[in-house]
């Protein structure tokens, strides 16, 4: 963000204030002097306040804040949809609505409404008049330039920057009311007391309007840059974190394959030592079973044998 300086301020005139008669006695600290019936303020005392707001506008940022900038009179309506959509928040250039903070239960029941209308081929349209078709068109057109840049707020702000607080006496009543922080440019017409963060500064002047905003939107974005760095940086340490543990788990893991082999090993060498006695047994098996087979010839041959000394006895004896 290019940084704001004194010489910046005095070329663009943020130091003419309003004519004597129509200064508000509370301004008081903000003037420098009087010149030629008009009040000159201070800014010196412009500086330090931008740098506060900046300041603020970070912190809400950081927690995921949202910042609503409104600005109604013709001066500032341009630049503060341009700079709003440029810094991603939200806006109001159009009349402020009484109870757009205060009653914000109603503005979103109209937005719904809006929604509704928007929605192509809904089933609002079907079995229509020309006449009926036509005064939907109109509450559509009214309700998106009224709702046209909070159409997409779901909660309300944060915090609100405002362009000449004078103007929008109304949103500074409604964000008191709520405790909700105000950012705002202040003139010599003013009260600043009302207000959280004032910048004394000349709110009628264009390029004055244009200088301050351009650096409160621009504090958003690099707010945001920054979020998003750490966020990249939290997750780089966290994969690298990731990383650093996969070693140590194979490590554990080897350990744990290493225990197993030496288990498998004394397991092997118990079996052999086991194979041992149940060889032995099995060749004491397969001996008995030998002998046992030899036995059985035997007899079986000399069964043969008696068999066959008798049979000529029986032989003899019939031919006698």
């Amino acid at each position: 963000m290019a940084q704001i300086t004194f010489d910046d301020l005095l070329s663009i005139g943020a130091h003419f204030g309003h004519v004597v008669r129509k200064w508000n006695p509370n301004f008081q600290p903000y003037v420098l002097m009087e010149k030629n019936g008009v009040h000159i303020i201070n800014l010196e005392e412009t500086l330090k306040n931008i740098e506060r707001a900046t300041q603020f506008i970070t912190e809400v940022i950081s927690r995921n804040g949202e910042i609503l900038f409104v600005g109604t009179k013709k001066q500032a309506k341009d630049i503060i949809q341009q700079e709003a959509d440029r810094c991603g928040m939200f806006y109001v250039v159009e009349r402020w609505l009484g109870g757009t903070l205060t009653n914000f239960s109603t503005i979103k029941k109209s937005i719904k409404r809006l929604q509704l209308l928007e929605k192509e081929g809904s089933s609002i349209y079907e079995n229509l008049t020309k006449k009926e078709l036509q005064m939907l068109n109109r509450e559509r057109i009214k309700l998106s330039d009224q709702h046209r840049g909070i159409k997409d707020m779901r909660r309300l702000p944060d915090a609100v920057v405002i362009v000449d607080a004078f103007f929008e006496s109304i949103a500074i009543k409604e964000a008191n009311l709520l405790e909700i922080p105000v950012i705002a440019m202040v003139d010599s017409n003013t009260d600043p007391r009302k207000i959280d963060y004032p910048i004394p500064a000349n709110d009628d002047s264009i390029r004055t309007i244009q200088l301050i905003i351009s650096a409160l939107a621009d504090a958003v974005i690099e707010a945001r840059a920054k979020d998003d760095s750490l966020d990249d940086i939290k997750l780089d340490s966290e994969q690298s974190d990731t990383k650093e543990d996969e070693p140590e788990i194979k490590k554990e893991e080897s350990s744990e394959e290493m225990d197993k082999k030496t288990v498998a090993e004394e397991l092997t060498v118990d079996t052999k030592e086991l194979e041992i006695p149940i060889k032995k047994t099995a060749k004491k098996k397969s001996i008995k079973a030998k002998t046992t087979e030899e036995t059985d010839s035997k007899k079986k041959k000399v069964k043969r044998s008696k068999a066959g000394k008798k049979k000529p006895t029986a032989i003899e004896e019939e031919d006698n």
